[in-house]
């Protein structure tokens, strides 16, 4: 005779719950990766055009508005990748691609987290929140590009630097020719670890008919990595040059410069492990390149 107590299955989540747990998964709530990539220009951005440390309403909007942003990004990015995410290994898992969240939700939940960051730049001047627009318009769009072009990277490039003109329109109520320089330097930034991201996906890709840079540079595609790079430094040593940076900066950019280098390191077999990490360490990159600014002008 069986004397054991009866095991009973744990109760389920309430359904709030697991929606809450959906909606989170959705906007890469637990990666942070993409929100930092996204963080950094924008600091190096409202670093900059303040001097030092921006005002602390500005800081909170923009700091706010960036996680908001990509958050939003993320879920319309999937939105439009209904279609291919079931086909790639990395991404078959995600809500939208598994059926536990709705087309229907996940455009609202779009639509209210777009909400939420006009809302924060309405408190900002004119110039400001007319920019907004032109970032809602490349957010939304960036992710249909992949169907049509091998250039997607760039267009993202374009909208993860807005952030850019955005903080010096916000700090000093122009847009002047150092904010055109840090946005066309984080463009090839961004172009270069977006590549890295690609490359995990290639195979996948090419099975589903997506397009990207990684398939466009084909078996080129670390030396184009390295012109990309390279012309990231080159934009950044010229913001030195017309910001007068100092000694801190030239070392936090010699400091990041070294870091790209052990990506390259890593992944010049081209695994899918080693483009991943090489993707993820770009965060310290940016991180090197705010220390150095932070600190020169902060020094001053």
């Amino acid at each position: 005779m069986n004397t054991e107590p009866a095991r009973h299955a744990p109760p389920a989540a309430p359904r709030w719950r697991e929606r809450l747990r959906q909606y989170w998964k959705l906007t890469r709530g637990d990666r942070p990766i993409g929100w930092l990539l996204l963080l950094w220009p924008t600091w190096w951005a409202l670093w900059l055009a303040a001097g030092g440390l921006p005002p602390a309403w500005v800081l909170f909007v923009f700091t706010a508005g960036v996680w908001l942003t990509r958050a939003a990004g993320c879920v319309i990015n999937d939105y439009a990748d209904r279609w291919l995410d079931p086909q790639v290994e990395r991404t078959r898992d995600r809500p939208l691609a598994s059926g536990r969240v709705s087309g229907r939700e996940a455009l609202a939940l779009f639509a209210a987290l777009m909400l939420a960051a006009f809302a924060l730049v309405l408190t900002l001047n004119r110039l400001t929140v007319l920019l907004s627009f032109v970032g809602v318009a490349l957010a939304a769009t960036y992710p249909y590009l992949k169907r049509y072009t091998h250039l997607p990277q760039a267009y993202l490039g374009l909208a993860f630097g807005w952030g850019i003109p955005m903080a010096f329109a916000a700090v000093q109520g122009a847009i002047p020719p150092l904010a055109w320089v840090l946005y066309a330097a984080n463009l090839f930034w961004t172009v270069g670890y977006d590549t890295w991201y690609a490359m995990v996906d290639r195979e996948d890709d090419l099975r589903a008919g997506a397009k990207s840079t990684a398939i466009l540079f084909g078996r080129h595609d670390l030396a184009i990595q390295g012109v990309l790079y390279a012309l990231f430094f080159a934009g950044l040593a010229v913001v030195g040059r017309l910001a007068a940076l100092g000694a801190w900066y030239w070392a936090g950019l010699a400091a990041a410069a070294a870091l790209v280098v052990w990506e390259f390191a890593i992944a010049r077999g081209r695994e899918r492990a080693a483009c991943f990490r090489a993707f993820l360490h770009n965060h310290w990159v940016g991180t090197a390149v705010f220390a150095g600014l932070a600190i020169d002008l902060a020094l001053r």
